[in-house]
């Protein structure tokens, strides 16, 4: 019974393959009732009650169209309509007419958030092209909007990275700088190049990615979360509230594993099997094996810590789900590119952590944030508000590398 229990975590076997097709199926089940009467997506609550209490979020909406997208192509039932409803909030009560660009969210009562924020942008982008290839009505001139808005808004093509936040009428540009909004700009970038065929924006990724290496490296491999606005390390941003929920001090480890899928992804689509790669592979690599140094197990007990300081030492001791899903990721897109054992024994760690402490196996979907000792806990993501990084986590591992997921799901 062990071992068959254990083929389960396995990469590349028929049981691993089957857990993950099961759970992308109950997660996809999961989120039906996100939608709005205007299309805003609710956040959800524990069990995929929608919190109508909460902001209708941009950035909750478009990961909801993302997915179900994704659900089109895989077959799932109903999710032509929920793309649909998902769209319908994005360019109805999520949209600025008068000023062009998606609002940050509304509240309960319909007022608008204040802000227009790169990393909603971001998302407008990467649902767009995703609900484009799912053949969804409207999406490809959503498409042609948002990448016009973002170029004229957000894009800075002198420095080769992307501004985070302006006031709603885009007439006054906060300082501040951050990278979270350019590494899901990457992704944007990566699944519009592969959706329109058009190779500047993954060029783009490319310009964004040489930043964050060179930044990595100057940090022993961690990655420099916020800048000031002439993109110079803020390292000790928040030092006093190291929990900040949207702009914590010191390094994230989820990020650096993020960043080293999205690297790798943009590395093999760029240079494929040429020499030029080598040193990107690499870098990935470092990237991910500091953070799952610093953040895997790191106070006595599995799960990837939230922070860091500079110097690895775990600073927020909370599991966010986020962080796990894209350690699997992560560490199955490395295996299939390096063919390194190591990257397929992680693989099977990070499953079985996932089954036995992060999935809810009563109520649907992964728990949101667990404390040090891995009990359930609700200060920054209460409740399970969408199913993205978790149905990635089920089926990045079998895709293509190299290919945005939209892409590979096309087929």
């Amino acid at each position: 019974m062990a071992n068959e229990v254990n083929k389960k975590y396995q990469i590349d076997t028929e049981e691993n393959k089957q857990f993950l097709r099961e759970n992308a199926e109950t997660l996809l089940a999961f989120g039906h009732k996100f939608p709005s009467p205007g299309g805003g997506s609710y956040y959800l609550g524990d069990d995929g009650t929608p919190w109508k209490d909460r902001n209708r979020e941009t950035w909750i909406t478009c990961r909801m169209a993302h997915v179900y997208s994704l659900g089109v192509m895989l077959g799932h039932d109903g999710s032509e309509q929920l793309v649909d409803a998902a769209l319908r909030g994005l360019t109805g009560e999520l949209h600025d007419d008068i000023n062009g660009g998606w609002y940050a969210g509304l509240t309960k009562d319909g007022e608008i958030v204040p802000s227009k924020q790169c990393y909603a942008h971001a998302f407008v982008l990467l649902a767009a092209s995703s609900a484009m290839q799912a053949k969804r009505p409207g999406a490809k001139q959503l498409l042609e909007e948002a990448l016009v808005l973002y170029d004229k808004r957000f894009w800075n093509e002198k420095e080769g990275l992307s501004v985070d936040t302006w006031n709603t009428e885009f007439t006054k540009l906060d300082p501040y700088r951050g990278i979270n909004a350019n590494m899901h700009t990457v992704e944007a970038f990566l699944a519009v190049a592969d959706a329109l065929g058009d190779e500047n924006y993954r060029c783009r990724a490319g310009k964004i990615i040489d930043h964050v290496i060179g930044w990595a490296k100057d940090n022993r491999d961690r990655i420099p979360e916020h800048f000031t606005a002439d993109w110079k390390p803020d390292l000790d941003k928040n030092k006093e509230k190291p929990d900040d929920p949207f702009k914590p001090y010191g390094a994230t480890p989820g990020h650096g594993i993020e960043w080293a899928r999205l690297i790798t992804q943009w590395v093999v689509s760029t240079y494929g099997e040429k020499a030029a790669a080598k040193q990107y592979i690499e870098a990935a690599e470092d990237l991910y094996n500091r953070a799952v140094a610093d953040a895997w197990n790191a106070d006595g007990a599995p799960g990837i810590v939230y922070t860091t300081d500079w110097e690895g030492k775990p600073v927020v001791h909370d599991r966010m789900h986020w962080t796990l899903a894209e350690a699997i990721n992560t560490s199955a897109t490395l295996y299939r590119v390096t063919g390194n054992k190591k990257y397929a024994d992680d693989y099977a760690m990070f499953m079985q952590y996932l089954d036995e402490t992060v999935l809810d196996h009563s109520c649907g979907s992964w728990f949101h944030q667990l404390d040090a000792h891995n009990q359930l806990k609700e200060t920054v993501w209460p409740g399970k508000s969408d199913i993205y990084h978790a149905l990635q986590a089920m089926l990045i591992p079998y895709q293509k590398v190299g290919v945005s997921i939209g892409t590979v799901l096309l087929g």
